[in-house]
């Protein structure tokens, strides 16, 4: 385990030990709401990690490094902004994803612009988003924040680059 899931394993553990003393009904509350939760989403959970394997698996890892790699450079930003605005999908399938590409070598500029496009531009919500909202409001706000992707992928490569040499 590395050091952030210690650390989420501590805090977890110290909340439930203090919620134990304080009152154990709330404890065992908590402990059902969590099961709860896992079970409403462990079919996502695990349809997630199953499609970032498959991925990874099925797209040869010499073409997520050529098209996604740091040596791409821009190029790596902008398929993964694209791709991350196109992909469809919850956290649960689209972070795995991400994560697949990222041990396959793609950049990490490449995949700060996936992430970021899928959660700003996502083209699966474009259409509730005119619906529920307007065509007007959801354009303006696809427009504003089309730069973002792009730009926080050059941040994160530029990041990564410097970090490297340091």
């Amino acid at each position: 385990m590395n050091t952030s899931t210690w650390i989420l394993v501590i805090i977890t553990s110290a909340l439930l030990v203090y919620t134990l003393i304080k009152d154990q009904s709330l404890a065992v509350e908590g402990l059902k709401v969590a099961g709860s939760t896992i079970m409403n989403n462990l079919v996502l959970l695990l349809t997630g990690f199953v499609l970032a394997g498959l991925v990874q698996v099925l797209i040869p890892k010499e073409l997520i490094v050529n098209w996604l790699g740091n040596q791409a450079g821009l190029k790596a930003i902008l398929i993964g902004c694209a791709a991350g605005g196109l992909i469809p999908g919850s956290p649960y399938a689209v972070f795995p994803i991400a994560a697949g590409f990222y041990a396959a070598g793609a950049g990490l500029g490449a995949m700060i612009g996936f992430i970021t496009a899928w959660s700003l531009w996502s083209i699966s919500r474009f259409p509730v988003e005119i619906a529920l909202i307007s065509p007007r409001s959801a354009i303006i706000r696809y427009a504003i924040t089309f730069i973002f992707p792009p730009i926080s992928g050059l941040i994160a490569y530029v990041l990564e680059k410097t970090l490297l040499k340091a």
